[in-house]
């Protein structure tokens, strides 16, 4: 398998922690030149800084909002204009909010499908016309366990995931044969800040304490009974990245240690 990414930039969305920077830790790893984005600068910066420690291979910091659709596009013509071009689109942003829906915060909703639906369409809109004139591309979009099956309390995230599945599965579909694949991963519980941000949220609409939560609410449903690491999601990336997987596109590489083969 070939893993070099010598001649390959690459932008990374929700690269200020967890998983997104583990993306960007293993594409730069590669070789690849990579632009890390974020909705906080600071955390933006520090992946870079690490990238920078790391690499020779040219790293550039971003931050914004990608629900917004001006910054989706300058995300994507910075990239451009620092790397020289722009093979590896991977969608990461994300984030999580745990709700009854008849409670479910309207303004969160909006937020949730802003992030993780409309800005990997954002993303995907301004990235593409580059990759197809390129004739070589990969579009890298982080769905969930929930994009395949829904869990309680997570009406807009779920929403969200299964939306970023049906968008991967229709762009791969309009771009085969022309050299861009277009593939999901979806993970089951990963130790990121997302999943420890959740815990006081699930506790409490468990009814559980805290420390309970990991146990009784998270790995029942994962017969391999831990958390997945960043880095597991981020070698699956580079997988997608690579031409062993040159043949593969529209589907959703699934990591979820189990839970759907119940």
């Amino acid at each position: 398998m070939s893993s070099s990414l010598q001649t390959r930039a690459a932008l990374v969305t929700g690269a200020g922690s967890g998983i997104g920077r583990a993306i960007a830790v293993a594409l730069a790893g590669a070789g690849a030149a990579v632009a890390v984005a974020d909705l906080i600068p600071e955390r933006a910066a520090e992946t870079a800084d690490l990238l920078r420690s790391q690499t020779t291979a040219p790293v550039l910091a971003l931050h914004g909002d990608v629900r917004e659709r001006a910054v989706a596009r300058q995300w994507v013509e910075a990239g451009h204009a620092a790397l020289g071009r722009l093979d590896i689109l991977v969608n990461n942003a994300g984030l999580q909010h745990v709700s009854p829906v008849q409670d479910f915060d309207e303004d969160r909703w909006d937020q949730l499908i802003g992030v993780m639906l409309t800005g990997s369409f954002l993303t995907i809109r301004y990235a593409l016309p580059g990759m197809l004139e390129h004739g070589w591309g990969r579009i890298i979009n982080l769905g969930s366990i929930h994009s395949l099956v829904a869990s309680r309390f997570k009406s807009a995230y779920c929403a969200a995931k299964f939306g970023v599945l049906g968008l991967t599965k229709t762009v791969a579909l309009e771009t085969a044969g022309t050299g861009v694949t277009v593939n999901a991963i979806c993970p089951a519980y990963v130790r990121t800040p997302l999943i420890e941000n959740q815990i006081p949220l699930l506790a409490a609409r468990h009814g559980i304490p805290e420390s309970e939560v990991i146990a009784r609410i998270v790995l029942p449903n994962c017969p391999l009974g831990r958390l997945l690491e960043p880095e597991e999601v981020a070698q699956s990336a580079l997988y997608l990245c690579s031409d062993a997987a040159a043949g593969m596109t529209g589907t959703a590489l699934t990591l979820d240690g189990g839970w759907t083969a119940q």
